[in-house]
C-alpha cells in the first residue's frame, strides 16, 4: 500500500487520472490528519508550475505563489528547496527564456559510464574502446 501511495505522490497532479486524484484526496484525508503532508505536496505542485513557465512575468508570479506556499508548509526541508529555488533563480529564468536544458549531455554522460560499467573486465585497452566504440556506435545509430 505504501509503495503505490508514494507513486501517487510523486507523480504529476495534472496527470492524475480521476480515480488516481481520487485515491489521493483519500490518502489525503485518512493518512494526513495534520494536513502537511498534502501542503508539501502542493509545494511539490507548485514547483513543476513555476517550471513549465514560458514568461519571466508568469515565472515571478509563480514563485511568489511558491513562497507562499512553502510558508504556510513551514517545514525546513521546503524552506531549504525555496532557498535554492532563490538562488538558481538566474539559471531558471534562462531556463524559461530559451528552453535549453543540458538533459542530452546528461544522457550521454549517463550512457557512456554505463557501457564503462559493462566492459569491465577487458584487460586490453584496445578491446575496451572498441565496446565502447561499437555499443556507442549503436545507440546513436538507433
Amino acid at each position: 500500500m505504501w509503495r503505490s501511495t508514494r507513486m501517487l505522490l510523486l507523480r504529476a497532479g495534472d496527470a492524475l487520472s480521476k480515480t488516481a486524484a481520487h485515491r489521493l484526496a483519500e490518502v489525503f484525508a485518512a493518512d494526513d490528519p495534520t494536513g502537511k503532508l498534502q501542503a508539501v505536496w502542493k509545494v511539490k505542485e507548485q514547483l513543476r508550475a513555476l517550471l513549465r513557465t514560458d514568461s519571466l512575468a508568469d515565472a515571478a508570479a509563480a514563485k511568489e505563489e511558491l513562497n507562499m506556499r512553502v510558508q504556510e508548509t513551514g517545514r525546513p526541508e521546503t524552506n531549504k528547496l525555496y532557498r535554492t529555488v532563490c538562488r538558481w533563480w538566474n539559471e531558471i529564468e534562462v531556463l524559461i527564456v530559451t528552453g535549453a536544458t543540458t538533459g542530452k549531455v546528461e544522457a550521454n554522460n549517463t550512457s557512456i559510464k554505463h557501457i564503462k560499467r559493462t566492459a569491465r573486465g577487458y584487460r586490453n585497452a584496445g578491446n575496451h574502446k572498441s565496446v565502447i566504440l561499437m555499443r556507442s556506435a549503436v545507440r546513436t545509430a538507433a
